[in-house]
């Protein structure tokens, strides 16, 4: 029997092989899409598979987790463009039947050298993947959200690795892109964390916000080590209006 983490990466890699086995991961007669640009349920899902399949498409996945009912995986497709992708599924009875993502156009390497999907992809510490949710969903509320840029040092390591297209390594730069303001106001609003993930020493943040203005979802993944983030991976993705929704679920 495949297990959860099997079965998505069997779904998504159907995008690439074209295998017609891929959709039967899906419940069909539940599934409740979140991408705002896609029908709702199966007919969505398969008319997004049946256009993505005419861009010669190339599914790698980096780092593929399990946290209960859900599966999340960190990815790189090669569509029309190369992106940066999150994906997060719920199972129910084996099969999944609800789904979120945030994508973003791959940039290149930042000022540290780094890129937006290399890095650590060991998952240790299973053991502690509750705490370190805690933490991450500390860090993400009190931070990000409530701006308590002087609890920075209490979540974040020193070494911190930032994989962040526009920041170098480190808790300085970090602090200086929560400060960064841009025509008045912040250039990243932390609103609402939707959701907290987590297997071992990874957690990912579902968050809301906005970028330079756009109504963003800001999906933020954490690596922990003793006790602190250690590094750091995202998304930025702008929200259709609703006047664009293709389904009314909420991109959240």
């Amino acid at each position: 029997m495949m297990s959860k983490k099997e079965l998505i990466m069997k779904l998504l890699k159907g995008i690439e092989t074209g295998d017609p086995e891929a959709a039967t991961v899906v419940n069909e007669a539940k599934y409740i899409q979140h991408n705002p640009r896609t029908d709702e349920g199966s007919p969505g899902l398969a008319a997004l598979f049946a256009r993505l399949a005419k861009t010669d498409p190339r599914v790698t996945f980096m780092r593929v987790f399990e946290d209960g009912d859900f599966v999340f995986a960190h990815i790189e497709y090669d569509f029309s463009e190369v992106e940066a992708a999150f994906e997060v599924f719920r199972f129910e009875n084996g099969k999944a039947v609800e789904h979120w993502d945030n994508l973003q156009p791959l940039q290149p390497p930042n000022l540290s050298g780094r890129t937006m999907l290399d890095g650590e992809t060991a998952i240790t510490d299973l053991d502690k993947t509750e705490a370190n949710k805690e933490l991450v969903g500390g860090f993400a509320q009190q931070v990000l959200v409530e701006r308590r840029l002087d609890l920075i040092e209490t979540y974040m390591a020193d070494n911190f690795i930032q994989h962040d297209p526009e920041l170098a390594d480190g808790v300085a730069a970090f602090r200086a892109a929560l400060k960064a303001e841009k025509h008045g106001a912040a250039r990243l609003e932390y609103w609402q964390v939707h959701r907290v993930l987590g297997e071992g020493n990874f957690a990912l943040c579902m968050i809301e916000g906005r970028k330079d203005g756009v109504h963003s979802g800001l999906y933020s993944l954490f690596r922990i080590a003793d006790g602190k983030i250690v590094e750091h991976w995202n998304t930025a993705a702008p929200i259709a209006p609703r006047s664009e929704w293709r389904n009314n679920n909420g991109k959240f």
